[in-house]
């Protein structure tokens, strides 16, 4: 299983990486494993300021929905419109073309605080 160094992570399985202000953020390949396929990925807070920790969509797999949480504060500005065709880009390729969101950050400082790649390794086991 895949852990990318350059990413920080959350205990509900999110995965953030940063480009100035500009987060990425989507699940982690533990995350798509656990669900299955996945079949629909719904993200209505586009233009939205959600606080950290609330859910800014949910995934569906064949068997279940699981909700979506934001790992920090901040302004949903784009939400992967690719995974509206073919959401089994969460399951491929969760790091690259199975991103869900991008967000301008409140506050960078924040991303500090999540899991780097080493400590969601040991919580995934």
């Amino acid at each position: 299983m895949e852990f990318p160094s350059n990413l920080r992570y959350t205990k509900d399985h999110e995965w953030i990486s940063l480009d100035g202000t500009t987060a990425t953020i989507g699940i982690t390949e533990f995350a798509q494993h656990e669900l299955g396929d996945i079949v629909y990925v719904d993200v209505p807070t586009l233009d939205k300021h959600l606080a950290a920790n609330e859910i800014f969509g949910t995934v569906e797999a064949v068997k279940t929905v699981s909700d979506l949480f934001l790992p920090v504060g901040g302004t949903v500005t784009e939400v992967n419109a690719d995974l509206e065709k073919a959401p089994e880009s969460v399951n491929s390729d969760p790091y690259g073309k199975g991103w869900m969101i991008k967000m301008d950050v409140d506050n960078v400082a924040d991303i500090e605080a999540l899991l780097d790649a080493a400590a969601y390794k040991a919580l995934v086991g």
